[in-house]
Parts: structure tokens; C-alpha cells; sequence
């Protein structure tokens, strides 16, 4: 008769073995699922999504604010975008049209416009620098987004299987430098994202954002003027990043 004791230790050096076993930071397996959602989000000529998130912001205090946004992206390649944020977070819209873009904070009736380049890709990589506004779901807007995720990864692993929402998702998690990050993506045939995870790690207090993504239509609708901003009557006209901190974003 085999003893108890024994097996339960054997059992523990086992298990203690497998987690010194250290695996390759970068796990071709994780690159696979990240480039098949990128394909799909390729493909699409347009798309609409709906987004709810977590996202922490700095007060006056120096405390970091937890706010709970909603929204509505479309976009349309190469050149148009539309983003409607609301919910917990103050109202605030955003337009690109192929030759400028626009932010309005309607509940404090200004707005900004500046000229843009011709491309999604090249309005957003000058659009943190030159305005600083950033959206956490920005790299998924892109004409590639494996290529813009996969820059100068540190790690990837493949978390596990699991659900967002009652889909059936795969976790995977990433490090850059700077920033850790996670997405869940549809193991089903769209392949979409689910859910994004971002947190900034060269910064204080390691601020995070959460987005989940539903309703997707990869065949959308649109209509071009949809994406252009006309100033409603009686807002008034400021600087960009003045229209951040009238929205507190």
C-alpha cells in the first residue's frame, strides 16, 4: 500500500517544480490570437462598437478618481472616426473627417478643431502629442493593429480561456515598456476584442483604464456626414487641451 504522506509530497515538489519552470516571455501562441483579431479588425472597411469602461483620472487632491464612461465608436477607413463618451465621465465627442479634427464638451459649450493628416493612422499617432487626448481603445482603430500592439513587447502569455459577457473569450496578457496590458478576444469565428486592460506603470499610482466592447458591427451603415463637426450655435471655440479640462479628461 502506497503512503499518503508520500504522495502528498510528491505532489507538492511536483507542483513546486512546474512553477519554478520559468516559460518563454513571449509565447508565439499569444501573437497567434493577437494577429487573427487583427485581421479581422483589418478587413473591415468600417466598423461600429459600443464601449463601457473603468478609468482612473487625477483630482486636485492628488487622489485618483475611479469614473465609469460609456460610448459609441464608428469608423470608417481610411479616414473617418466618431466617438460619443458619456456616462459617469462628463459628455464629450469627438469627430475626424479626413482633414481636421474636433472635440465638444457639450455640457460646458466649447469646442476645439484643428487640421489633420489624411489617415487614421497618422491623425491618431499625432494626436496625443500635439492635443493630448488618448483613448485606451486607440491601437484597435488602427489599419494594423498587431502591428502598433506588438511593438516592443517584453512578455506575452496566454492567461486562459474564459467569459466576457456570457462570450466565450481568450485572456491574453502582454508587458511593454511602461505599460501592462490584457485583452480578451472572441474565440468564436469575428475574433473581436471583448475587453482591453491598461495599465500606465511609469506613472504615479499606476493609473488603469478597462474597456469592454459589445453591440460590434463590422458592416456598418455610415453616412460621411456623420463625421463632420458643425459648431452648434452658441458654443464657443478654445484651445484643444482647454476643452480636456473642461471635460476633465
Amino acid at each position: 500500500m502506497k503512503n499518503p504522506l508520500l504522495l502528498t509530497l510528491a505532489g507538492f515538489l511536483l507542483i513546486g517544480s512546474l512553477r519554478a519552470e520559468k516559460p518563454s516571455p513571449i509565447d508565439p501562441n499569444a501573437l497567434s490570437m493577437l494577429k487573427r483579431m487583427s485581421a479581422t479588425l483589418s478587413a473591415a472597411k468600417a466598423f461600429s462598437v459600443e464601449t463601457h469602461g473603468i478609468m482612473e483620472v487625477p483630482s486636485i487632491t492628488g487622489q485618483f478618481i475611479t469614473l465609469y464612461p460609456s460610448g459609441r465608436i464608428s469608423l470608417q477607413r481610411p479616414d473617418k472616426v466618431r466617438a460619443e463618451l458619456g456616462g459617469e465621465a462628463p459628455p464629450f465627442d469627438f469627430y475626424y473627417d479626413g482633414t481636421s479634427v474636433s472635440a465638444i464638451a457639450p455640457h460646458t459649450k466649447v469646442f476645439s478643431t484643428l487640421k489633420a493628416p489624411s489617415t487614421i493612422d497618422e491623425m491618431l499617432a499625432g494626436l496625443q502629442q500635439e492635443t493630448g487626448i488618448r483613448f485606451p481603445s486607440a491601437p484597435i482603430l488602427n489599419s494594423d493593429p498587431y502591428g502598433v500592439l506588438s511593438r516592443r513587447l517584453l512578455s506575452a502569455v496566454v492567461v486562459g480561456p474564459c467569459k466576457v459577457n456570457g462570450v466565450e473569450c481568450d485572456h491574453l496578457a502582454f508587458r511593454s515598456p511602461g505599460v501592462n496590458w490584457e485583452i480578451w478576444i472572441d474565440a468564436g469565428r469575428s475574433a473581436v476584442p471583448r475587453r482591453l486592460a491598461i495599465t500606465i506603470t511609469d506613472k504615479p499610482n499606476f493609473p488603469r483604464s478597462i474597456v469592454e466592447f459589445s453591440a460590434w458591427n463590422l458592416h456598418p451603415w455610415l453616412l460621411n456626414s456623420s463625421f463632420v463637426f458643425h459648431p452648434p450655435t452658441g458654443f464657443k471655440e478654445i484651445p484643444f487641451k482647454a476643452v480636456l479640462k473642461a471635460s476633465d479628461r
